[in-house]
């Protein structure tokens, strides 16, 4: 992956973005970590679950584009203001702020969106196994109060990506 990442040309600004999309629960995050740990400091990782909310899947995306994308297509640091999960219910989190990298990662549910790719150097699919593998993963992680909005979280799912086509758009597929 971080191979084909490099033979990609970078297409904002000088930066390449790889995307790591797929449903909820299939490993996105550990999987973007450990690229990030591959490929060190000159890299930076960015999670959509520091934008989304249950009530906004997608909606959020303006935020990630004025306070990140564009000032990095110019070559400019970016910065966001994070969802905040500790209370149970989401609220305005920290600002993070982001040097400028070589390569962006770019992982979470809509990260491969359409309207993202022409920017994208690599776009990832991970389908990390069936809907109810993927559940069972979520509720370990995010426990058993949010089974209702996961399965909420998971019919949008069904609806979007199919819509977006972000698994016909990958160039690498994982499962």
């Amino acid at each position: 992956m971080i191979s084909a990442l490099f033979a990609a040309p970078p297409r904002l600004g000088d930066v390449r973005v790889l995307a790591i999309d797929g449903p909820s629960g299939a490993g996105k995050s550990t999987l973007a970590r450990s690229v990030l740990a591959a490929l060190g400091p000159t890299a930076a990782l960015v999670s959509t679950d520091a934008f989304a909310t249950w009530d906004e899947p997608v909606s959020w995306w303006p935020r990630l584009e004025d306070g990140v994308l564009e000032p990095l297509s110019r070559g400019r640091p970016g910065s966001y203001r994070q969802v905040d999960w500790t209370s149970g219910a989401p609220r305005a989190g920290a600002v993070v702020r982001l040097p400028v990298p070589e390569v962006l990662i770019l992982e979470g549910v809509s990260s491969g969106r359409h309207a993202m790719r022409a920017r994208l150097s690599r776009l990832c699919w991970l389908e990390g196994g069936d809907e109810a593998t993927r559940l069972s993963r979520t509720l370990i992680r995010d426990g058993p109060a949010s089974r209702e909005e996961l399965h909420r979280w998971q019919l949008f799912e069904r609806g979007w990506f199919p819509v977006d086509g972000t698994r016909a758009a990958a160039d690498i597929r994982l499962h």
